[in-house]
């Protein structure tokens, strides 16, 4: 649970020209340097507070709060000064910053270290060189993929996949792995069984791989939806409330979302399950998404803390999966996840439009993807492949040229979200030459 905020540092700064790194909870909470004088992007709405940014920490109305990190270059010459938890897998502190006559005077609500740096690129550069310190083992290069959702969204059929596989083929594109998103499975929480618009996932694997390319897929494996056979067959599954009713994740898909305990010896098993069932079908990139649930407060079956069970959790994927196939999270806690994946979406999601709903920069939106996905260049490498998010090159995508500068300049995971053969001459050639700059499959251990 939260500490009391205690005073850390005070230094002093120009208000005219310092900056300072807010570092959001996980990867869709908005992360980036602000001046003094800027007001940082907050929530909106309690639900997205609770699904795109750390419930339970709300930030002051005024000043600035980094979650586990945060950074300022006092813009006087000074060295850039950063603070961090103390353990990026342990409990992580939200550190405060706020300006009081000429000085920036920080406190957080549990241990942190602090550092300076004073080389070249300021803020990034000082965020880059605490990851060094780390010393994470060096990421394996990511394979280039298309995937289903931002053309299709839930709505997505089997015949869908067949026919961009083939399109793949006839416009010559560089994909390695074709991941089948949302919309496949009946129910969130029931992943093996299929919905009416899929006839069998592993033949679906096999004709991917007979076309020399690989398969991957889209989970969810924290989440749980009310209507499904898994809350309705195994209520005690679920993480709970104090008042011991099923824990609240937030709203998503015009329904409540609940939370699988993986502590809980039996939900464990399945989990494990469905991950060496999906694993043994052939698919080998798995996209693990709405993390963020699995590391909520709640009363778990072993009694364990929410970022244990986390990190247990994503062990026991990683496990079930084996070494070699390849995870990339999203929405994921960004310092809890050190160590544990191939590659991160580090920015909310992209989207047809630039503006996100409400100017909220938690929200699908061009805007909000390249503002985070900027302030977080700083992890690409050090600690693992970075995903901006997927490009789309089709005529009907707002600043498409802009977008895919961004996605290019990342030199992150290359994916492509288009129905293929919808693109235009420049849409073909820009993802033909951004999927070519990124070709290379992964293979050696998990990062």
């Amino acid at each position: 649970m939260p500490q009391a905020f205690t005073p850390v540092a005070s230094v002093p700064v120009d208000p005219r020209t310092a900056r300072v790194h807010e570092e959001g909870w996980q990867s869709w909470s908005p992360s980036g340097s602000y001046a003094l004088d800027d007001a940082p992007y907050r929530p909106t709405n309690a639900n997205w507070a609770t699904v795109c940014y750390r419930p339970g920490r709300t930030a002051p109305p005024a000043g600035f709060q980094g979650e586990g990190l945060l950074a300022l270059d006092p813009g006087d010459g000074s060295p850039v000064r950063l603070w961090a938890a103390s353990d990026p897998a342990a409990p992580v502190p939200s550190v405060r910053l706020a300006v009081h006559d000429g000085r920036a005077d920080i406190s957080a609500d549990g241990p942190v270290t602090e550092s300076s740096y004073s080389g070249p690129d300021g803020v990034q550069g000082a965020l880059a060189a605490w990851a060094d310190a780390l010393a994470t083992p060096a990421p394996r290069p990511a394979p280039t993929v298309w995937c289903s959702w931002y053309e299709y969204f839930t709505a997505v059929t089997e015949d869908d996949i067949h026919e961009n596989l083939r399109a793949m083929d006839t416009l010559d594109l560089p994909v390695d792995v074709v991941q089948i998103d949302d919309g496949y499975q009946s129910a969130l929480g029931d992943w093996l069984t299929l919905s009416g618009r899929f006839r069998s996932r592993a033949a679906l694997a096999d004709a991917i791989r007979a076309r020399g390319r690989r398969a991957g897929i889209w989970t969810a494996p924290f989440l749980v939806a009310p209507h499904s056979e898994l809350a309705g067959r195994h209520p005690d599954w679920l993480v709970r409330d104090p008042s011991g009713a099923p824990l609240h994740a937030g709203h998503n898909w015009n329904h409540d979302l609940y939370t699988l305990d993986v502590t809980h010896p039996e939900a464990r098993a399945y989990l494990t399950d469905v991950f060496g069932t999906l694993r043994a079908e052939g698919y080998d990139y798995f996209k693990t998404d709405f993390l963020y649930a699995g590391a909520l407060d709640g009363v778990r079956h072993s009694g364990a803390d929410a970022l244990t069970a986390y990190r247990a959790g994503i062990a026991l994927i990683r496990e079930a999966i084996g070494p070699d196939a390849y995870l990339l999270g999203c929405g994921a806690p960004i310092l809890p996840s050190i160590g544990l994946f191939d590659a991160m979406r580090v920015s909310p999601d992209t989207a047809p439009h630039r503006r996100p709903e409400a100017d909220d920069y938690s929200q699908p939106g061009q805007d909000a993807a390249e503002f985070t996905g900027a302030g977080r260049r700083w992890q690409h490498r050090r600690l693992w492949i970075n995903d901006p998010d997927c490009l789309m090159a089709r005529p009907a995508v707002e600043t498409r040229e802009r977008w895919a500068a961004h996605v290019e300049a990342t030199d992150g995971l290359m994916a492509s979200s288009d129905r293929l053969l919808s693109l235009d001459a420049w849409g073909v050639a820009t993802t033909r030459r951004l999927l070519s700059s990124g070709h290379a499959p992964a293979s050696g251990g998990a990062a």
